[in-house]
């Protein structure tokens, strides 16, 4: 099994096959657009500015699940995505990341890539773990998405290689990014 078995849906609700993108290095993404993290959008595009031409695809998934801070619909975010950051990747539908209603994707991701913590020279690192334990203290649980812009990193044999979590910065993905549109 690898992300090209999974199909998701579309902003416009349309079936997508993974498998379109074959070959390509993927980074999978979920988003929010008022979420602390959502910067980090500029620094994705930045990354598919760089290497698209090399192979790269990034896959943003939309999710309402964290503190409400994904309300706006498909159309919404798509536009807030592309006038606010520029984003000209792949948006996709909305939907959940974890619990019992997640999409088959990120039950995938997960169980391929565990979470190991929260990378300790971030400075968000700390703030995320309190509002976590204060908050949300179930989602610390597990192996499941923890907050917005959880990343995975796929090879171009669909393979997940890699989960970056909300505090690691996209730019911190380039050297294995780069290691993987070499091969």
């Amino acid at each position: 099994m690898n992300v090209y078995d999974f199909k998701a849906k579309t902003s416009r609700g349309e079936e997508k096959s993974l498998a379109d993108y074959k070959g390509k290095v993927l980074i999978i993404v979920n988003t929010a657009s008022k979420c602390g993290f959502t910067p980090q959008f500029k620094e994705l595009q930045d990354l598919y500015m760089k290497y698209k031409d090399r192979g790269l695809e990034i896959l943003g998934f939309p999710c309402d699940q964290f503190a409400h801070q994904e309300p706006g619909s498909n159309q919404e975010v798509q536009e807030f995505c592309r006038l606010n950051y520029g984003v000209t990747f792949r948006i996709f539908g909305k939907g959940d990341v974890r619990g019992d209603n997640a999409q088959p994707l990120f039950k995938y991701l997960t169980e391929e890539q565990k979470f190991k913590g929260f990378e300790p020279d971030s400075p968000s690192t700390e703030m995320l773990t309190n509002a976590l334990k204060s908050h949300f203290p179930e989602y610390l649980e597990g192996d499941s998405i923890k907050w917005n812009f959880t990343k995975f990193l796929v090879n171009r044999e669909g393979q997940p290689v890699g989960r970056f979590e909300p505090t690691a910065s996209p730019v911190s993905m380039e050297t294995e990014i780069e290691k993987l549109l070499a091969e």
